[in-house]
């Protein structure tokens, strides 16, 4: 179940708020910029799916996002336990970093861990299958996928230069939980 916890960036011991209601999620993420939502396939999907297909179930909501956001790229990532590359995949985003576009991922199966410093806060998002986050360009963030990772992933770009990490150099992300 997708969850938000949110925290004081100096104090990751304690929970300031927390939520596993998608509405509710999605409120307090659109008060600091991000998008949140849930989509539904229009025909069942899973991993190992060929990215055509998984693309075609989403159809509806992918075309929708391109008009309104003027994407010119979209993609399938898929990442599985076994994949042999998996902690040097998992370690290039687990520092604070920003891009110079919004990151927008839209989870088709498994799960990972976005978090955001905003201000004096850090908000924890649990993203899982169904759920869309759209970071916006600049914002401080990182990802953790996890020791064991399992996602499928639909990715939208302007320009996947944009994606490039720029990092902060801040320890931040350190200091407060992984998806373990």
């Amino acid at each position: 179940m997708s969850r938000l916890r949110i925290f004081n960036d100096h104090d990751p011991a304690t929970v300031l708020k927390q939520s596993q209601q998608h509405a509710e999620i999605a409120a307090e993420l659109a008060r600091v910029g991000v998008v949140f939502e849930q989509w539904q396939a229009s025909a069942p999907v899973k991993a190992g799916d060929s990215a055509e297909a998984i693309m075609d179930a989403y159809r509806a909501d992918i075309d929708r996002l391109v008009n309104a956001n003027g994407f010119n790229s979209v993609d399938v990532v898929s990442i599985a336990p076994d994949n042999p590359k998996r902690e040097e995949m998992r370690a290039k985003f687990l520092e604070e970093h920003t891009h110079k576009e919004g990151e927008v991922r839209f989870f088709v199966d498994g799960s990972g861990l976005f978090s955001l410093h905003i201000g004096d806060k850090v908000y924890e998002v649990l993203c899982e299958k169904g759920d869309l986050i759209s970071v916006p360009d600049g914002a401080t963030h990182w990802f953790d996928m996890g020791p064991a990772p399992r996602f499928v992933a639909i990715r939208f770009f302007t320009n996947p230069d944009g994606w490039i990490g720029d990092f902060t150099g801040s320890d931040i992300a350190q200091r407060f939980p992984r998806y373990e």
